[in-house]
């Protein structure tokens, strides 16, 4: 017999399969609803969920967790209630015997699950507001941020970010959370977004961006920063996309403690990057302190654009000074104008905003023909080669007729 609640009779929930309790949701008492998770049961290393049949009181549960079970053996009796019988909202929240929390009772509104929250955290510490104390510092300085720079780069809601949960691997001698707050990223954004999408259909505006964070142990070059290089030149090269590179940042990175690698030899970003050489372009951009190997990968770019406040040298101080060549400060180390007048730096600009500028103009030369531009008219380029071989002429007039 039964009502519209749910049976008269107490009723046996059975093991639908052969399988290992993995978790339990209820215990002797508890009220739950039609639907409501009250085991999880584990074959083959996946969860099956076991839920109520109908809304009742839990009258008796005969496994134990972690014990086995085979198909059709009895779980837990359940009995139905009257709907005047249910508990208190606050009363539905218990722990679980797998060590799980349930904050909220699955279903209702406003339930969150634990992973989701999780997830939540994780990209809140990603995002600049987590550092407020570091970006106030960069900012005072005039310089941005680096995820400023790729959302200036990057079209409007484009950019997807591959790695950015990966934090510094130092954990034998640091906290986790602490690494998770201090070190998102490792320290280098990474990802694949649109850029002058305004200008050109979507498959022709992709492009791969790698973004030293200086906020990050000073853009240092960590362990798994350098796979997550490794991904995203890997994926550039397969899928033909144009790399932006900001490169701030003072190269290798003794402190990461978590890998038995010493030389650092697995460490193949720097020949994926350098196989993108003539394959697709390549657009470096120095804004402050760039060493060591930040400026090695600069130094493969197409070409590099570089902020007046820019100091770019494959040894930083306290390379040089290990080496015994004495204490250098770092503005003393390739200044911009030094690095302009020997050919190092293409495009010298004022500050990162016109770097970001100069390289979406760059890459626009690269996507193929643009919307909305008229040609100019070809009958100007009649006087501008003249007739005289041997006679200069200004090359510029020719490309912009």
């Amino acid at each position: 017999m039964s009502s519209e609640s749910g049976p008269l009779v107490p009723v046996e929930v059975v093991a639908p399969m052969a399988a290992t309790v993995a978790g339990l949701r209820v215990a002797v008492g508890d009220v739950v609803d039609a639907g409501d998770p009250i085991m999880v049961l584990e074959v083959m290393k996946m969860e099956h969920p076991v839920v109520a049949p109908f809304r009742g009181r839990v009258q008796a549960v005969t496994v134990s967790l972690d014990g086995s079970v085979v198909a059709g053996q009895v779980l837990v009796v359940m009995s139905a209630i009257a709907e005047e019988e249910r508990p208190p909202a606050d009363d539905r929240t218990r722990p679980l015997s797998s060590g799980a929390v349930a904050e909220v009772a699955p279903g209702e509104v406003g339930a969150v699950r634990a992973d989701v929250a999780e997830l939540g955290r994780r990209r809140a510490l990603l995002a600049d507001d987590a550092r407020a104390e570091a970006v106030a510092k960069r900012h005072a300085r005039g310089q941005r941020t680096a995820r400023e720079n790729v959302a200036d780069l990057c079209d409007p809601g484009s950019f997807q970010e591959y790695g950015g949960f990966a934090f510094a691997a130092q954990e034998a001698r640091r906290d986790r959370a602490d690494l998770e707050a201090r070190t998102p990223a490792d320290g280098l954004i990474t990802g694949i977004g649109r850029v002058n999408g305004h200008l050109v259909p979507e498959e022709r505006a992709r492009c791969a961006v790698a973004a030293y964070d200086y906020m990050v142990l000073a853009g240092t070059q960590g362990q798994r920063n350098h796979a997550k290089k490794d991904r995203i030149f890997e994926l550039a090269e397969r899928l033909r996309l144009p790399v932006v590179l900001f490169a701030e940042g003072g190269g290798g990175r003794p402190g990461d403690t978590d890998t038995p690698v010493i030389a650092g030899l697995d460490t193949r970003a720097f020949e994926y990057f350098a196989r993108l050489s003539g394959l697709v372009p390549l657009v470096g951009i120095a804004a402050g302190r760039c060493f060591a190997g930040n400026a090695a990968l600069l130094g493969c770019c197409d070409v590099v654009i570089a902020t007046a406040d820019s100091n770019i040298g494959m040894g930083g101080p306290a390379m040089i000074e290990g080496g015994g060549l004495g204490v250098v400060g770092p503005t003393d180390i390739g200044p911009i104008d030094v690095q302009v007048a020997n050919g190092v730096v293409d495009l010298p600009v004022a500050d990162e905003a016109e770097a970001v500028a100069v390289a979406k103009r760059y890459l626009a030369y690269f996507q193929g023909p643009v919307a909305g531009v008229v040609a100019p008219d070809p009958q100007h380029l009649r006087d501008v080669v003249p007739e005289h071989r041997k006679t200069i002429y200004d090359v510029r007039r020719v490309v912009q007729g």
